[in-house]
């Protein structure tokens, strides 16, 4: 069993900067895929980025390639989604996930374990 405790959202402004962290509870941390998706309202839960276990391997969605950078510290068991360049359609709450896979896995349904979330609103 996993637990994974979002935090960092809130409210930015167009082009501005958030970070994003996800703890995660496990000893084994290192041996778990992570993924940041993203849920805006009406709509469905949205891939963002994924990480390998070793931080080398990384994965996007076109939408947020080259303004969001995803990595981890295995010895903090934390992974990171920094977001800059904010744009109002970023607006959505942001969930961490993992997965015991070493792999860049872009459907939700394959991953197990979930945080709660935290809200992200960027206004312009």
């Amino acid at each position: 069993q996993v637990q994974l405790v979002e935090s960092g959202g809130g409210l930015g402004q167009a082009g501005g900067s958030l970070r994003l962290s996800c703890t995660a509870s496990r000893r084994t941390f290192s041996r778990y895929g992570m993924a940041w998706f993203r849920q805006a309202p009406g709509k469905e839960r949205e891939f963002v980025a994924a990480i390998s276990w070793s931080g080398v391997g990384k994965r996007y969605v076109d939408s947020v390639k080259g303004r969001f950078t995803i990595s981890r510290d295995n010895a903090k068991n934390t992974v990171y989604l920094q977001m800059n360049s904010l744009k109002p359609e970023d607006t959505a709450v942001y969930y961490c996930a993992a997965e015991p896979e070493n792999r860049l896995l872009t459907d939700p349904q394959l991953y197990h374990y979930w945080g709660q979330g935290t809200a992200v609103t960027v206004s312009s």
